[in-house]
């Protein structure tokens, strides 16, 4: 039986293997947006499901927004090592079920995780041949102004933000990528040709 990654035919007729795409930077820089845009690719782009412990709102649905979980419930999970990553944020408990993003790869997706900077070593933990991506403001003053133009957050949550984003922006070099979002549009065409091309990578194409 003839190796499949010498085979010059396995090379034109394989899929690609799919992966995992980390996006990770800090809050107010932009990565909602670019998770939406890289899901508007098509069907094979599929955003991983956080579980949570915080409680359910009115407009969100158990297993689409989160899978909404009680503290003993995922403290149990968390201990038999069912997340790929999870955190205290805020007093609440936030993770991604390995389960869940597994399934999503056997069905032949390309998974999408937004998650921190710790989450993000922990998933190139569990996935090596991930994409990572980090979004960089275009300079603090930005994104300052971008925090408190939402008008959702105190001032002294603004202020938290901005110290954990002083703290967060230096771990970019970490990234395979880094994504200044200076302006939106020009940065998702950047995001989507970093994922397209990933596709392409030939050990995606010859894997055994």
């Amino acid at each position: 039986m003839s190796d499949p990654g010498s085979d010059p035919g396995a090379l034109l007729t394989s899929a690609y293997r799919r992966f995992v795409v980390v996006v990770s930077g800090p809050s107010g820089a932009g990565k909602s947006s670019f998770v939406k845009v890289l899901l508007d690719q098509g069907p094979e782009f599929q955003y991983s499901v956080s579980a949570t412990t915080r409680a359910r709102r009115s407009h969100e649905t158990d297993g689409r927004d989160y899978f909404f979980l009680t503290r003993e419930e995922f403290t149990r999970r968390a201990d038999a090592g069912e997340f790929v990553e999870w955190a205290h944020v805020h007093g609440e408990m936030y993770g991604t079920l390995r389960s869940q993003t597994d399934e999503a790869l056997r069905q032949g997706k390309n998974v999408l995780l937004d998650v921190d900077v710790q989450g993000g070593k922990s998933v190139r933990k569990a996935y090596p041949d991930g994409v990572f991506i980090f979004v960089l403001p275009p300079t603090l003053e930005a994104l300052e102004t971008r925090l408190r133009g939402r008008g959702t957050d105190s001032e002294e949550r603004i202020r938290l933000r901005l110290e954990n984003a002083r703290r967060e922006i230096p771990m970019a070099r970490e990234y395979d990528y880094a994504v200044v979002n200076d302006d939106l549009a020009a940065a998702s065409h950047k995001v989507v040709s970093i994922v397209w091309a990933e596709t392409c990578r030939s050990s995606r194409r010859l894997a055994g």
